[in-house]
């Protein structure tokens, strides 16, 4: 068997044959221990994105993985140490989706690419995201939601507290409206999760109007000025 499959003599065109019965046997290999991790990682995060931590257990991973529950302790110590690896793996992906997206130097475009960027994520890490919502019982080593907000935020800053001073304003004030951009895409993305309308360009449009304009100079019909259209 690899990786759950099993393998017979027809398969591999070697014989294996029981001389007393006549029967084929089929022949298992082993997960190797970095295989083995993987697996459990991918079991655990699909059910930490249905159940929640509290609603899952190590019996529930194990059983899922096809392995008895010293084999979940054995590689994570138990389901905290599973959870803490989701958990940051995820953290990291979304801030690398983040980080590489700003590429323009228009600071609209920026906030489009931003924007996208987190509805990108959505889109294609989708338990993912269910999981970093959830309140984590681990926050002192892997974090909140909260806490990746504001990580996310940091990257914003910088840019912003350049357009500040570039344009007068006291860049002091540049952490509070990061955290106010990154914040309100982040939770129009926690609601946009479950309902997925209008489609993902609208979305980003909408957000940067409100930003980029403010409710006095709200666009009826906003539109993207990068080169992204979906």
């Amino acid at each position: 068997m690899i990786d759950g499959v099993a393998i017979d003599s027809k398969t591999t065109g070697k014989k294996d044959q029981n001389p007393a019965s006549g029967t084929r046997r089929t022949r298992r290999v082993r997960m190797t221990g970095a295989e083995r991790r993987e697996q459990l990682l991918d079991v655990g995060r699909t059910l930490f994105a249905e159940r929640g931590f509290e609603g899952t257990s190590v019996e529930e991973i194990a059983a899922k993985a096809g392995v008895s529950k010293p084999v979940v302790y054995e590689h994570f110590g138990g389901k905290e140490g599973l959870y803490a690896v989701v958990v940051d793996r995820e953290m990291r992906q979304l801030l690398d989706m983040v980080t590489g997206a700003l590429t323009a130097g228009h600071p609209r475009e920026l906030l489009e690419q931003a924007a996208f960027a987190l509805l990108d994520y959505i889109d294609s890490y989708t338990d993912g995201f269910r999981i970093l919502v959830r309140d984590s019982p681990v926050a002192q080593s892997t974090g909140t939601f909260a806490s990746l907000i504001s990580d996310i935020a940091t990257q914003v800053e910088d840019i912003l507290g350049l357009e500040f001073k570039a344009r007068g304003f006291d860049p002091k004030l540049a952490p509070l409206y990061a955290q106010a951009l990154v914040g309100m895409v982040a939770l129009t993305g926690q609601w946009w999760l479950d309902v997925r309308r209008p489609k993902k360009a609208e979305v980003a449009a909408h957000l940067v109007n409100l930003a980029w304009h403010g409710l006095d100079g709200l666009e009826p019909k906003p539109r993207l000025v990068g080169h992204r259209r979906s």
